[in-house]
């Protein structure tokens, strides 16, 4: 996931908007919900831990963004 976030940009959206990226990331977050609603209620082991990664680097992805925004700010001020 945090690959998946390089490549569409973490602060810098490439070659979409803000609103472009803002879908792509929902879409992304829904087929998440369903996968893990999938793999909790199915008992898939494999799949619950590739969840568990993706989350973590989603989690990472999420870190460095808000970092980006918390920098903005003290420049601001």
């Amino acid at each position: 996931m945090f690959a998946v976030l390089l490549v569409i940009g973490i602060n810098q959206p490439r070659g979409t908007s803000v609103k472009g990226w803002c879908f792509l990331y929902l879409i992304i977050a829904l087929i998440f919900d369903g996968l893990v609603v999938f793999a909790l209620f199915y008992q898939q082991l494999e799949l619950t831990q590739l969840l568990l990664g993706v989350s973590a680097g989603s989690a990472t992805g999420l870190a460095i963004h808000v970092t980006h925004h918390i920098f903005e700010e003290n420049e601001e001020h």
